[in-house]
C-alpha cells in the first residue's frame, strides 16, 4: 500500500512557516527572514518514503492585500485550502488569530484534515502554552493540536509520523526522486531576493524582484546573469550603494548561498533596473510568476 498526499502550510507572517517547511523536507527550499512577506509564492517540497510521497507546501503569510503583489500573495494562500489533505495551521504564542479572521473561518470549513501548530514553544513556559493549546482547541474544534519548535526541531519526527498516518492511499505524486516542483532559476532569484531582505531597510525589499536572465551550466561552472528590478530610481541608488559597494555584498553573500545549493562553483552577475509600479501592474506580475485571479 502506498500513501500520498498534499500537506499545505498556511498561516499569519512570522509565525515560521518556512523554517517548519526546511524543517519537514531536510532541505533548504524556503527562504528565511525575520521580515514579514518574506515568501511571495506557493513553494513545494517533496518528501520520499519507500511507501508513502509527501508534498508539502509553503505559502506566502494571510494579510489583507494593499496591491496586486500581495493579492496573489493571498491567493497562494486562499489557494492552499482548496487542495490540501492535510493542512497545517501555524501559529505563535504572539499571533493574533483575530490578524485575519475571514482567513480562519475558511479554515474551518474545510473538509481537509487540520493539525495547529503552535510553533516556537522554547520561547514560551508550560502555563502560556496550556493557554493556548486550549485557546485553538475552542477556535479549531475539529484540528489536532502539536506544540513544536521548528528552529530547534522539537515534535519535527512526531509531526512527521501523523502526517505520514494521515496521508489517504495514493500512487506518487512526482518522481519518487523529486525534491521541489520549482525549477532551478526559482531558487536562484530567491536565494538573491533573501539576501537584498537581509541587506537593505525599510520599503526597498518590498519593492524588489530578480529575474534570472541567463543560466549556463557547464562542467565546472554555472554562469548566471540576473536582474534586480526595483521601482524607483532612488532605490537603484541604495541598491547599487557607493561605488558599486551594497550590489557586490549581496552578489558575494547569494553566490556563497547559489554554489551550496547547486553544489558547484558559479559565476553571477547582477544588474538591477526600475520598473515602476511593478507590484500593481498585471503583465509584469505575470512575468515574474504570480497567479492573478480575475474577479468578475
Amino acid at each position: 500500500m502506498h500513501k500520498a498526499g498534499f500537506v499545505n502550510i498556511v498561516g499569519n507572517p512570522n509565525v515560521g512557516k518556512s523554517t517548519l517547511m526546511n524543517a519537514l523536507v531536510g532541505e533548504r527550499i524556503s527562504i528565511i527572514t525575520s521580515k514579514a512577506q518574506t515568501t511571495r509564492h506557493r513553494i513545494m517540497g517533496i518528501v520520499n518514503g519507500e511507501d508513502f510521497q509527501i508534498v508539502y507546501s509553503d505559502t506566502p503569510g494571510v494579510l489583507k492585500p494593499n496591491y496586486k503583489l500581495q493579492e496573489s500573495m493571498r491567493e497562494f494562500s486562499d489557494s492552499a485550502l482548496k487542495d490540501a489533505d492535510i493542512l497545517l495551521y501555524v501559529t505563535d504564542l504572539v499571533d493574533s488569530a483575530e490578524k485575519n479572521n475571514d482567513f480562519l473561518e475558511n479554515v474551518k470549513n474545510i473538509n481537509s484534515k487540520i493539525i495547529v501548530i503552535v510553533n516556537k514553544i522554547d520561547l514560551m513556559d508550560e502555563k502560556k502554552l496550556l493557554a493556548l493549546v486550549d485557546f485553538w482547541q475552542k477556535k479549531l474544534p475539529n484540528a489536532d493540536i502539536l506544540p513544536i519548535s521548528a528552529t530547534e526541531k522539537f515534535g519535527i519526527d512526531q509531526l512527521l509520523k501523523k502526517i505520514v498516518d494521515l496521508l489517504p492511499e495514493s500512487p506518487p505524486y512526482f518522481d519518487k526522486d523529486a525534491l521541489t516542483d520549482k525549477p532551478e532559476r526559482f531558487f536562484v532569484t530567491e536565494i538573491i531576493r533573501e539576501k537584498i531582505l537581509l541587506n537593505y531597510d525599510k520599503e526597498v525589499p518590498y519593492s524588489v524582484e530578480v529575474m534570472v536572465e541567463e543560466f549556463k551550466e557547464e562542467e565546472q561552472i554555472i554562469n548566471i546573469s540576473a536582474v534586480i528590478f526595483c521601482e524607483r530610481e532612488s532605490q537603484k541608488g541604495i541598491i547599487i550603494g557607493k561605488n558599486g559597494s551594497a550590489l557586490k555584498k549581496v552578489g558575494t553573500e547569494a553566490r556563497k548561498d547559489i554554489e551550496a545549493f547547486f553544489q558547484k562553483k558559479v559565476f553571477l552577475q547582477l544588474f538591477v533596473k526600475v520598473e515602476k509600479d511593478w507590484r500593481n501592474r498585471e503583465t509584469k506580475l505575470r512575468s515574474f510568476g504570480y497567479q492573478l485571479e480575475h474577479k468578475s
